[in-house]
């Protein structure tokens, strides 16, 4: 019997997370976006948008505003990963049993090295876990723009008829079943943004800028096969795609804040200067944690961990990455 997909919650009242609820409302599906504080769904509610996350765009008279979670057919994930656990600490695991939970956060977490449906694991063993990634920026997918995502869940035609539900005229979600390597991937590609853009922030030219692109290519390929993942999804819209667009763009908080970093600011300083949250510079010490642990040669990941920390600057490690021996490419 095919599951009921009409409903769906979206928890997280930031950008992301207003963009999904858009998305969703697109795709003809009724919405209710879950936020901290009841003045603020009453606000997004009478004023038909999130002023604080998306400035000045409207949202679809399916888009409810709440700051209550009670359940629905898709629940869709989009807070910070860092805040999953807890997060789902203040849920009923019952409340999820058997429902598909879309995780759209991308980050491993602090101290354990989990990956987000590893966390959904601990927190609610019955749900159904759903991995979503891609190339995509929320003031794009809530404006309705062209944007392309991958949709990764372990049961095929599970994953298909919720893509399907989620799919809109400008959101299209393909289905993948590789959920390892998507989430790797959407984690990794932060840590190489900062890379991306200290060399930037430090004026060391565009050539440098992509081959930082092609080796963090395969350097993700190498964790993601050591993870039980399939490098051929890294080919997709979860690696090459999201690689691509986070890397290059200043859009990317990430790029962003590793712009920052190459132009000599230190992160406490970024940080203090009230820079948006990237995500990247909390997953490099553990990504580069994890890469230990599995045995996998992680040149960037430990440069980008050496920067952030303040520990060496961006020529000076760049400098490093060329002196290493060469060897044949792969």
């Amino acid at each position: 019997m095919t599951m009921q997909l009409e409903t769906v919650t979206v928890i997280g009242g930031g950008a992301w997370g207003t963009a999904l609820a858009q998305a969703a409302a697109m795709a003809g599906r009724q919405v209710r976006l879950v936020v901290r504080h009841s003045a603020q769904a009453e606000a997004i509610n009478t004023s038909r948008r999130n002023e604080a996350a998306l400035p000045g765009q409207a949202l679809l008279a399916g888009v409810n505003a709440s700051a209550e979670f009670a359940g629905s057919d898709i629940v869709i994930l989009a807070v910070p990963a860092q805040s999953t656990r807890t997060l789902l600490s203040t849920i009923d695991p019952a409340l999820l049993a058997g429902r598909p939970v879309v995780l759209s956060a991308k980050g491993l977490e602090i101290g354990t090295l989990a990956r987000q449906s590893e966390i959904l694991f601990d927190m609610a063993p019955e749900a159904v876990p759903y991995v979503l990634s891609g190339p995509s920026f929320a003031v794009d997918v809530a404006a309705g723009r062209p944007t392309a995502v991958t949709l990764a869940g372990d049961d095929a035609s599970a994953t298909s008829d919720l893509a399907t539900a989620l799919a809109g005229p400008s959101f299209r979600p393909y289905a993948a079943d590789d959920r390892i390597g998507v989430e790797i991937a959407g984690a990794l590609k932060n840590v190489y943004a900062l890379a991306c853009g200290a060399v930037e922030g430090a004026q060391l030219g565009a050539s440098a800028r992509a081959a930082l692109i092609a080796r963090g290519y395969a350097e993700m390929a190498r964790m993601v096969t050591a993870m039980g993942g399939s490098a051929h999804t890294l080919t997709g819209l979860a690696g090459l795609g999201d690689l691509t667009l986070t890397c290059t763009s200043v859009q990317s908080r990430n790029y962003q804040f590793g712009i920052a970093l190459g132009a000599g600011q230190s992160t406490g300083a970024i940080i203090a200067g009230g820079a948006k949250l990237a995500e990247g510079v909390a997953t490099a010490p553990v990504a580069l944690a994890l890469a230990r642990s599995l045995d996998v040669d992680a040149p960037l990941i430990e440069a980008v961990d050496a920067v952030v920390a303040g520990r060496a600057d961006i020529a000076t490690i760049v400098a490093g990455l060329m002196s290493r021996p060469l060897k044949r490419e792969h």
